[in-house]
């Protein structure tokens, strides 16, 4: 039996459970993953509470990450013993996830745990931090250096900003961290690399289209009015790096900031991103990131406690990274 939280609606009903499943009710894949380590995603905690229709196929084993060893693999690629780490794919939206002490996956899905990293350590890490450094490597790739000027992370209690402020602190990035509990985490996220807290309030009413320029760059994990905002505060040929929606789906914006200023917005997609740039992203993970940083901002709980610990993390009362031992 392989112990997991299952999502099930039934005539509009909707159940999520911590349940016994059989081994061989795991959808088809060619590696079965011990799961070591999963992790409680904003994804994830909208799809265990039902708040929004992440899942698209019933039942559902949720969990968007995984991290643990391979017991059984057809793949080429894998063998038995090998860790390795799930992030995205559909695992937890069309395909059972790793939030399960077993997940039987795609080898093509996996990328390789790095060796500096335990399989806890990349779930406190997570897509969240995994996001997070695709953010950085574009801000990079489309030449913005510490030297250019401010970086915006918003957000940044939560998993992706907590993990870009400590990536671009520690790559010599002047950070502006935008939160909405500057009061209660000002300390966190100066601990964490943040040059200057401010209050997302500052940015959450709609504005105007072209504000006083002040990024050269921004990782946004908010939307909606932030994003505009932030993209209208932007200076001329600075990069925002759009990935993230926990104000809203919509983009209240002109085109004067593209237009005028030359600004470039990156849509981040974590889900679907090409294996190579998963492992580079891992890669850089495990030697950007300050490694004694990861236990400030995780929190381990046992697996049935991520069921009420969703509606948590959705009301906003979690800062960082929870992870979840699913054989505890």
């Amino acid at each position: 039996m392989v112990r997991g939280i299952l999502l099930t609606r039934t005539d509009d009903v909707f159940r999520a459970s911590v349940a016994d499943l059989e081994e061989g009710d795991l959808p088809e894949g060619d590696v079965l993953l011990r799961v070591e380590y999963s992790t409680l995603n904003f994804k994830d905690a909208l799809a265990i509470t039902n708040r929004s229709p992440i899942v698209r196929k019933w039942p559902m084993v949720a969990g968007i990450d995984g991290a643990g060893v391979v017991e059984a693999s057809t793949h080429p690629a894998w063998r038995p013993g090998d860790r390795a780490i799930l992030n995205g794919w559909g695992v937890g939206e069309t395909h059972w996830g790793c939030l399960a002490q077993k997940a039987r996956l795609k080898g093509d899905w996996l990328v390789p745990l790095p060796a500096a990293l335990t399989t806890r350590e990349a779930m406190a890490i997570g897509t969240a931090g995994y996001t997070a450094m695709l953010c950085v490597m574009a801000l990079e790739t489309q030449g913005v250096t510490p030297e250019s000027g401010e970086v915006l992370v918003t957000g940044a209690a939560g998993g992706v900003g907590g993990v870009a402020i400590a990536l671009l602190g520690r790559l010599g990035y002047r950070v502006v961290a935008s939160t909405g509990r500057p009061g209660e985490v000002s300390d966190y996220l100066r601990s964490l690399g943040a040059a200057e807290i401010m209050d997302r309030a500052s940015l959450s009413a709609p504005g105007k289209p072209l504000q006083r320029e002040r990024w050269a760059g921004v990782v946004d994990a908010v939307g909606s009015v932030t994003l505009a905002n932030a993209c209208a505060q932007t200076r001329y040929r600075g990069v925002v790096t759009a990935c993230g929606l926990a104000q809203g789906m919509d983009f209240p914006a002109t085109v004067a900031p593209f237009i005028l200023r030359g600004v470039r917005l990156i849509g981040i997609d974590s889900v679907m991103a090409p294996s190579d740039e998963r492992r580079h992203a891992w890669a850089r993970l495990a030697t950007d990131l300050d490694r004694s940083a990861l236990a400030s901002w995780t929190t381990e709980i046992p697996l049935a406690a991520a069921l009420a610990q969703a509606a948590d993390l959705l009301a906003g009362h979690l800062r960082g990274r929870c992870v979840v031992d699913v054989n505890g």
